[in-house]
């Protein structure tokens, strides 16, 4: 069977699993698309140092909430929310209670997972927003590591709660599955639907996992991204310099580069 290079790759890293590649050049086009820019406003990090901080736009005056799914070990990120004045909403079924050096009233825990059905396992964005009881005019803020339901999750999430959230970080999972054609589907999908009303404005990659290079493209497995809602800004410019001096490896491995790919 005469297959081409770079699916010979695939078979090989897919212990001979028959998988179909993506087209190489709408691969290309995807990372452009989502290729960070300075909207004006300076990045300031929340979180810890390491695994489980992020840097977002200084630009959260007004945020009333914040929504994280995926609850780690500490909570400095939603801790640092919280002292900015946002009310805190937290979910995940593999924990008892999120550790936070908090009053109870200053935030709302919810033993769920996030996924597409609602049900005593799972609940979806919308439904845990209508439960919140906001103001559905509030602004708010995603904070989003769910293990890889970010894809589903997200595209269940309805476009007006999407919306909601002036300011969105994921941490991205299984990006070297990009290669696939059905999964490069639905992340493009999930992507875009990112991409109608906000905009990126920063990418680390977690240096958890390696880069993997195929015909020359650069994929990082996991990265976390940071979006803005586009009525934050009038202006935007590339971003060109990286790493930020406010970046941090996530663990002890080896210290991973973006790939110029994805911003230059």
């Amino acid at each position: 069977m005469n297959l081409p290079p770079i699916l010979k790759e695939l078979l090989l890293r897919k212990h001979k699993v028959i998988v179909t590649a993506v087209d190489i050049e709408k691969l290309k086009t995807l990372i452009e698309r989502l290729r960070p820019y300075d909207v004006g406003k300076a990045l300031i990090r929340l979180g810890a140092e390491g695994d489980g901080g992020y840097l977002i736009p200084d630009d959260l005056e007004g945020i009333v909430a914040c929504f994280s799914p995926g609850v780690d070990k500490t909570s400095v990120f939603e801790e640092d929310c919280s002292r900015r004045g946002m009310k805190l909403f937290l979910a995940d079924i593999s924990v008892e209670e999120p550790i936070l050096n908090l009053p109870s009233e200053k935030y709302a825990f919810l033993k769920k997972n996030i996924g597409v059905t609602n049900d005593d396992i799972f609940i979806t964005m919308d439904e845990w927003f209508r439960t919140s009881q906001l103001d559905r005019d509030a602004d708010l803020l995603l904070q989003m590591d769910i293990e890889g339901c970010e894809y589903l999750s997200l595209i269940a999430t309805s476009e007006d709660l999407l919306k909601r959230f002036r300011i969105i970080i994921v941490e991205f999972h299984d990006l070297h599955n990009l290669w696939e054609k059905d999964f490069f589907r639905q992340a493009e999908a999930v992507f875009s639907k990112l991409l109608q009303h906000h905009t990126c404005v920063h990418l680390h990659p977690n240096n958890f996992a390696k880069v993997l290079s195929l015909s020359g493209v650069e994929i990082p497995n996991l990265i976390e991204f940071t979006f803005i809602r586009n009525d934050r800004f009038d202006e935007k410019a590339p971003q060109i310099h990286f790493p930020h001096v406010l970046d941090s490896d996530n663990t002890s491995n080896k210290n991973i580069v973006l790939p110029r790919s994805w911003y230059k």
